[in-house]
């Protein structure tokens, strides 16, 4: 008899950000790495024979709370990775959801039949996954192994042990980041003690899984959306300002109009189905040279703020800036938007400088920072 245990990867940042990340190999969140420190007490008084991960960062970082806790190695598998999204990799849920509803709709809820030209199908991921968890199951009998793997992959070595149905998705649910599923090889087969146990995050409260909707966001040309552009601006300004005193509107729909036509994408318009709640606008020519990204705007409505919807806006400029290979974003600040600067510190921003205005010019590095 061989126990198996399989333990999905830690919050990432394209879980948190609300994009497709099957190979793209993104770091791991701050929430993550709590969701680790619990994993690591969770597992703590478990004996472990043998640890085994998929070779993406997001797994390895959480395989290190089970080698924190025990003295055995980390084996590294390509076949335990998650599913290649092929043209779908980093692609926003809600842009997907829109521009192809139909094939969105089979990747949720009937994945058998899902196909995206370019990626994995379902049944790639178990031709390569399932052949290796039995291996293991073989190779290890009479040991506990721990398996750090990915959602979709989870459930695809989970259908495949288990004989269910990728369609039954209350019998066989995406497992939450760093949950638990526990298989018991035995003459030849799987039986599951458990599937999906993530008791020990629950102590991190309502914030270890994103509640939040997915929001959309389509290119638009500002000098067409002019009055709509210079209402969020204002917005925007007084809520940062307390009134509207310095504000010139033509000024930045001028820059705006320039970002654009450097940009194709530039500046953005954030959508919850067809309502407008949300301005993104980039400046990619600042900066090009020293290696930054330039946010000239992130804008919400009212009554999307403070909800945790703002990382949904601040990751559409961070996938840019990564796509165009800069190192860092900036922005600016003022110092009495307290919300403004507890949320883009929050965020991994750290104060350069002040600039005239009581300006804060602030910068976030873009990539994974350490390895683990």
């Amino acid at each position: 008899m061989t126990e198996i245990y399989l333990i999905r990867h830690a919050q990432a940042e394209g879980n948190l950000y609300r994009m497709m990340q099957g190979h793209w190999d993104g770091d791991v969140t701050e929430l993550g790495r709590r969701q680790i420190d619990a994993l690591s007490l969770r597992m703590k008084d478990q004996p472990l024979d043998a640890l085994y991960s998929s070779d993406l960062y997001r797994t390895r970082l959480t395989a290190s709370a089970i080698t924190r806790c025990h003295d055995i190695p980390v084996q590294l598998s390509q076949k335990l990775r998650e599913i290649n999204m092929g043209p779908w990799e980093t692609r926003f849920f809600a842009d997907l959801m829109h521009e192809d509803p139909a094939n969105m709709e089979r990747f949720l809820f009937s994945p058998d039949t899902w196909k995206v030209e370019g990626a994995e199908t379902y049944a790639d991921v178990t031709a390569r996954a399932y052949p290796f968890l039995e291996s293991l199951a073989r190779e290890h009998e009479g040991q506990r192994v721990a398996v750090v793997s990915h959602g979709v992959t989870i459930r695809c070595l989970l259908a495949r042990a288990l004989g269910l149905d990728l369609r039954d998705t209350e019998a066989l649910p995406i497992c939450r980041n760093t949950a638990i599923s526990k298989l018991i090889w035995n003459g030849g087969k799987f039986i599951a003690e458990y599937i999906n146990d993530y008791a020990h995050i629950l102590p991190l409260g309502s914030s270890a899984w994103n509640s939040t909707e997915d929001l959309r966001g389509e290119a638009i040309d500002p000098a067409e959306n002019r009055e709509w552009y210079e209402s969020c601006y204002a917005d925007a300004w007084r809520a940062a300002h307390g009134s509207l005193k310095g504000f010139t509107p033509e000024l930045y729909t001028a820059a705006a109009i320039d970002h654009h036509r450097r940009f194709n994408g530039a500046v953005l318009r954030i959508l919850s189905g067809e309502e407008p709640v949300g301005l993104v606008d980039l400046d990619t020519g600042r900066g090009e040279n020293a290696g930054y990204g330039w946010i000239s705007l992130i804008y919400l409505v009212p009554q999307y703020r403070n909800k945790g919807y703002g990382i949904q806006l601040l990751a559409r400029a961070m996938t840019v800036y990564m796509g165009l290979g800069r190192k860092a974003l900036r922005l600016t600040v003022a110092k009495e938007n307290t919300a403004a600067l507890a949320f883009y510190k929050s965020h991994g921003f750290k104060i350069l400088s002040t600039q005239a205005g009581g300006l804060l010019l602030m910068e976030k590095k873009l990539g994974r920072q350490e390895q683990p």
